[in-house]
């Protein structure tokens, strides 16, 4: 029986030729190859405003153009973010589309005052595919892959989503072709297994 499985495209340019838009299709190759059913997407794609104060986050509509993002997050058991890292952290694009649909009342359950009890999210699991022109490991170990940690803890881990794993894929513009071929596999395979 297969999972169902959202893809997040992170990337804020809309053209899909980048490397993060080939691994999201090599994940999404792999899920419908093994069953699993895939929903998509597209944050660059998406026309919503960055919001402002905590009055805006708590109390103003969602806008209708993530109306449908808030109920594929609902519905999936597991979710596949990409996106490239920009200035150390995931592109201002991406942040803003997770504070718009992480709203009270959705993400988080306003009825119970305990934060570590609010989680209106659980039982969903999550894969991060990170790319970079640094070497991943450098990212990892030197700076403490401290932007991937902000999101698996005070995003990804406050409105429960948990496990959540990672694919760091560093110095893309030095990728050979073989490389990108394995990392292709790698995706589709990760894609098959529904992780």
């Amino acid at each position: 029986m297969g999972k169902r499985i959202l893809l997040i495209q992170g990337h804020p340019d809309p053209q899909p030729n980048h490397l993060g838009h080939a691994l999201d299709e090599a994940y999404a190759e792999g899920a419908q190859s093994a069953g699993h059913e895939i929903r998509r997407i597209n944050v660059a794609q998406l026309d919503f405003p960055l919001l402002r104060n905590l009055d805006e986050w708590k109390n103003s509509p969602l806008p209708p153009t993530l109306q449908e993002s808030q109920a594929a997050i609902e519905w999936c058991e597991h979710l596949v973010l990409f996106f490239p890292l920009w200035l150390g952290d995931m592109p201002a694009l991406l942040k803003g589309f997770l504070e718009q649909v992480a709203r009270p009342g959705f993400a988080f359950d306003r009825s119970s005052k305990n934060p570590l009890t609010r989680q209106a999210l659980n039982g969903r699991s999550a894969r991060v595919v990170v790319t970079m022109g640094m070497p991943a490991s450098l990212y990892r170990w030197y700076f403490r892959a401290h932007s991937l940690r902000s999101l698996e803890r005070n995003i990804l881990g406050m409105v429960g989503i948990a496990p959540v794993d990672e694919t760091l894929i560093g110095m893309v513009d030095e990728l050979s072709p073989e490389a990108t071929q394995r990392l292709m596999k790698k995706l589709r395979k990760l894609g098959q297994n529904g992780d």
